[in-house]
């Protein structure tokens, strides 16, 4: 079955598609061609998922489903949060994003974060959320070349490795987006055996 991410981030598309397994064909904005940058001009995750999967099933009339991810730091009063992308600055540079985040925790102590996904998915016109958290904290320096985003300095609950230490199947074993992709297969799942 073949599903539209609205999403042009090819670190996300091939997350995702190992997630999902080869049941489903995630298929991102280029190769549905769609070349449109969509705004996330929201101040919820929620809002955001939802802006960007209509924009796209009205373009496309296809099932499809979009995510909004937001890491959220206890000590910066829930920053990043929905401007996690673009915290340092429209250009949506991760390496000035780990700067800026870094830069603001110097010298403070509570570390505490957590990731947050909300999915939007529209199936026959219908919409649906599901969302997944990842609870943590910001280490000190960056650690680690896997991943993207704020991955280098967020360590799970649980582990000594940051996600940017961890490969795929470790960071699916904590991620934010695994538990709310799981949510999104198992409901459509259900949703296709009736």
């Amino acid at each position: 079955m073949e599903i539209v991410f609205a999403t042009n981030n090819a670190n996300k598309i091939s997350e995702i598609q190992s997630i999902l397994g080869s049941e489903y064909n995630v298929i991102g904005l280029k190769a549905a061609g769609i070349n449109i940058d969509i705004p996330e001009p929201h101040d919820t995750l929620r809002d955001n998922a939802l802006e960007k999967a209509r924009t796209i099933y009205q373009l496309t009339n296809k099932d499809c489903f979009s995510e909004d991810t937001g890491l959220e730091i206890d000590a910066l009063h829930g920053e990043p949060g929905v401007r996690s992308a673009r915290y340092a600055g429209d250009e949506s540079d991760n390496e000035k994003n780990i700067d800026l985040v870094l830069s603001k925790l110097n010298g403070v102590e509570n570390r505490k974060a957590r990731f947050r996904t909300v999915i939007c998915l529209i199936q026959d016109g219908n919409q649906f959320y599901f969302e997944g958290g990842c609870e943590g904290k910001i280490i000190h320096e960056r650690k680690g070349q896997q991943g993207f985003g704020y991955d280098a300095i967020f360590q799970p609950d649980g582990n000594n490795k940051t996600f940017g230490e961890m490969n795929t199947n470790e960071k699916n074993a904590f991620s934010h987006r695994k538990k709310a992709v799981a949510k999104m297969i198992q409901y459509l799942k259900n949703s296709h055996a009736c």
